[in-house]
């Protein structure tokens, strides 16, 4: 059976020392949420300064307040951590959270030329997983593999579109891949997202889903990217196969959205050009002796991410509390599982890890989505509990 621990040395970036990091834990002994960061491996509580995750990521510079600030030693990270898979958690002592709380979550989907074509599959096999391997085949000899150059909305990728047509292989999917807007949606409703350690939700009446490794954008309400974090977009290919208009469906369930396992904010020694260049790997786990490894590099994402936070805040569409954008999935694994051609999907207990160098790692076990933590604490318990504390 797989390890589901947490290490500190996987948790945290491989520079820590430079990082200014924020989180999210549980604090039993004053019944709610509190806002952290980590000094010399201690998990030190700022919510006298900044009361929700929101509060911190609307300041003018969050790296700089975060580090002026002084707050409470409450626990190691190492404690922190051992404590937070619930299997075993003493619910008396902190636990670690998702690092959001008030944002708004969205994501960006089709923005790699990979994850692109596994769309475009998911449609052509209308949920299918076993005609898959066939449609990939065909779709391949007509569109190619590699499409990471082709700027969306270019003149090439329009003469593009019109070949494709003429050919009956137009899909809705291309249209948002290389053409010039962009798909954001709705992830899951704001304090719904939960963090590394936890559990992560599969809906039982999917069997063909998987992982979505990302990085996710922090974004402030003016439209500022302050900082980044990991994030799993956990989908139901079968689902969105059927019909895209099933997206809330195969996207917003009970623990579906996975983000942490901290925000690192932009600095000196952190920027959004350290996220454009950053790798992402992914690691499966199974309780069936299956493992499953990727990566694969922002660099060559289709859209800019600042281009995609310039698409989802603005003018049209504004945030009040800020946004987390997951920038797409880099990969979509289709390493067989099962039987020769019938790709991957999801196994309960799977361990699911997403790491980059810069942001280190985040963990989850797959589970049902009822049988992981139920979500009962939205933002009306938040602001009553900060209320109690004198902190609003």
């Amino acid at each position: 059976m797989p390890d589901f621990a947490l290490s500190v040395a996987s948790t945290l970036p491989q520079d820590a020392g430079a990082a200014v990091l924020a989180g999210r834990v549980w604090r039993p002994d004053h019944g709610g949420p509190a806002i952290v960061t980590v000094r010399d491996g201690q998990v030190i509580d700022v919510t006298t300064h900044f009361p929700t995750s929101r509060d911190l990521c609307e300041s003018t510079d969050p790296a700089k307040a975060l580090r002026a600030v002084e707050g409470e030693a409450i626990a190691s990270l190492a404690e922190v951590l051992a404590n937070t898979p619930v299997e075993g958690r003493d619910r008396s002592r902190p636990w670690l959270l998702s690092p959001l709380d008030l944002q708004a979550v969205k994501a960006a989907g089709v923005t790699f030329a990979v994850s692109m074509l596994e769309r475009v599959i998911e449609e052509k096999a209308r949920g299918n997983p076993a005609a898959a391997a066939t449609i990939r085949t065909e779709i391949g000899k007509l569109i190619g593999d590699d499409l990471s150059k082709l700027k969306p909305g270019s003149p090439e990728a329009m003469h593009l579109k019109e070949v494709l047509i003429k050919q009956g292989a137009w899909s809705q999917y291309l249209e948002v891949g290389i053409g010039p807007d962009a798909e954001i949606f709705t992830k899951a409703p704001a304090m719904s997202t939960v963090g590394s350690g936890a559990d992560a939700g599969l809906h039982p009446a999917s069997s063909w889903n998987n992982p979505e490794p990302e990085v996710v954008l922090i974004v402030a309400s003016s439209g500022a990217i302050v900082g980044a974090t990991l994030g799993n977009d956990v989908n139901l290919r079968d689902v969105e196969g059927r019909s895209a208009l099933l997206l809330g469906k195969a996207k917003d369930n009970n623990a579906a959205a996975t983000v942490g396992p901290f925000i690192r904010f932009f600095d000196g020694s952190f920027t959004l050009d350290h996220v454009r260049r950053t790798t992402v790997t992914l690691t499966v786990q199974g309780e069936d002796g299956f493992t499953l490894e990727g990566s694969s590099s922002i660099a060559r994402i289709s859209r800019d991410p600042a281009d995609l936070a310039a698409q989802m805040i603005g003018p049209h569409h504004q945030y009040p509390d800020g946004a987390a954008l997951y920038l797409g999935t880099m990969f979509a694994p289709i390493k067989d599982r099962d039987a020769p051609g019938g790709g991957f999907t999801h196994k309960y207990g799977d361990i699911v890890t997403i790491a980059a160098p810069e942001l280190g790692s985040l963990v989850n076990r797959m589970k049902r989505t009822d049988e992981c933590e139920p979500w009962t604490y939205g933002a009306s318990h938040l602001m009553r509990h900060l209320a109690k504390r004198g902190l609003l």
